[in-house]
């Protein structure tokens, strides 16, 4: 269907998309049109031209994001049936929508079955991203499904594509319906201020919902050392589940002011719960600590593999310190978003790390993203956050 490129691989290199997994690695097309643009969708056909399916074009060492894997037009009704997949299954996860929780991940990429594109609710206001051209090709139609599904909920849609897709992006990146940057969210009963525009991501890290919840079965009349503590989201869990204090720490001014609003609009003071502007590191290193719990979340220390080795190092540096730090028979919490480090890596990059500290641990649990950022069974490279709570004896 449709009058598009076609893209034909080596024979044999059809059992991954065979197998539904949505990457073709530049090594598996044996020919490609010479003028394709960034982005622009062809169709993939195997090495005897039978069709694999549709995909958008790529001129990296993944060639080929798979949109589907069928012979179909990639029109506005493709666009609203594979949307509407997805936030049926985000209704399944919550039950109601507009509840006690009403900050939601709609869109989770390859895990959506939807390579490249991101989209987050908050509060009827919704942040697209998306993180190759192909996705900024779309918007129009990605949009216009939004729309119809959401009706008169839809409060404002803003594509924040240009730090994703960087040189690519169009300058018509930006509002694209109605306007609300600073929006006031519920997660769990817990509220919080983010800003659309200017804060990291899409606004929060909506992933970490039932690890912050988690966290409150441990931390009642306990000390926590949140790092890494963006805009104070485990910070808040901990203060309104009882506990006596909370130190938060992040290297960026602009995510400490958040977490003390966020403090603040839940009902907790920054001033006896401190809020601090340092390098974790070397806060660690330097500050004598008596914290019951101390949470690891840092941003991603690896984005490719050639910055795994790298990676690793710091995981197991930072977790070395955390671990002799901590007092007896305290907890840590501590995670990778990095998705080149795959759960296994990750889980032997601690356990180096414990070793190194010389103390007795226990793994209390394992964990990882929550439902509305779902795993594609057939392409794990979605589990991207895996987590660990350790029990320090």
């Amino acid at each position: 269907m449709g009058n598009y490129p076609q893209i034909i691989l080596k024979k044999g290199k059809e059992v991954s998309i065979k197998r539904r997994h949505h990457w073709i690695f530049s090594g598996a097309v044996a020919h490609s049109p010479a003028d394709l643009d960034e982005g622009q969708l062809v169709k993939v056909m195997d090495s005897r031209n039978q069709v694999l399916g549709m995909g958008f074009f790529a001129g990296g060492s993944i060639m080929i994001r798979m949109i589907c894997f069928d012979d179909r037009e990639i029109d506005r009704s493709f666009w609203l049936e594979k949307i509407s997949a997805a936030l049926r299954a985000r209704k399944l996860v919550f039950g109601s929508l507009t509840g006690t929780t009403n900050a939601y991940r709609l869109v989770h990429g390859e895990g959506d079955e939807l390579p490249g594109l991101v989209i987050d609710h908050y509060a009827g206001n919704l942040v697209i991203q998306g993180h190759h051209p192909g996705i900024f090709r779309e918007r129009e139609k990605i949009v216009d499904a939004l729309k119809t599904l959401y009706g008169g909920d839809l409060v404002s849609i803003y594509d924040k594509s240009a730090s994703t897709l960087h040189q690519e992006a169009s300058p018509g990146q930006g509002w694209v319906h109605g306007s609300k940057s600073r929006i006031r969210i519920r997660e769990n009963d817990v509220f919080f201020e983010i800003d659309l525009e200017k804060g990291q991501k899409t606004g929060f890290f909506l992933d970490q919902r039932d690890n912050r919840k988690l966290l409150q079965h441990y931390c009642k009349g306990k000390k926590i050392l949140n790092t890494f503590c963006y805009s104070g989201g485990f910070s808040v869990y901990a203060l309104k589940a009882g506990a006596d204090l909370v130190s938060s720490v992040d290297i960026s001014a602009e995510a400490v002011a958040q977490c003390k609003n966020n403090l603040e609009i839940n009902g907790f003071d920054p001033v006896t719960n401190p809020c601090v502007v340092a390098d974790v590191m070397k806060y660690l290193r330097e500050t004598d600590t008596d914290a019951d719990i101390i949470i690891l979340d840092p941003p991603a220390f690896a984005k490719s593999m050639r910055s795994r080795h790298n990676a690793v190092q710091a995981y197991k540096r930072l977790n070395a310190l955390a671990i002799k730090k901590i007092k007896r028979g305290g907890i840590v919490f501590t995670f990778s978003c990095s998705q080149v480090v795959d759960r296994e890596l990750f889980a032997h990059t601690v356990t180096a790390a414990g070793l190194e500290s010389g103390r007795q641990i226990k793994i209390l649990h394992q964990l990882s993203q929550g439902a509305d950022h779902p795993v594609n069974l057939f392409h794990q490279e979605t589990a991207y956050l895996k987590g660990l709570i350790l029990y320090v004896e």
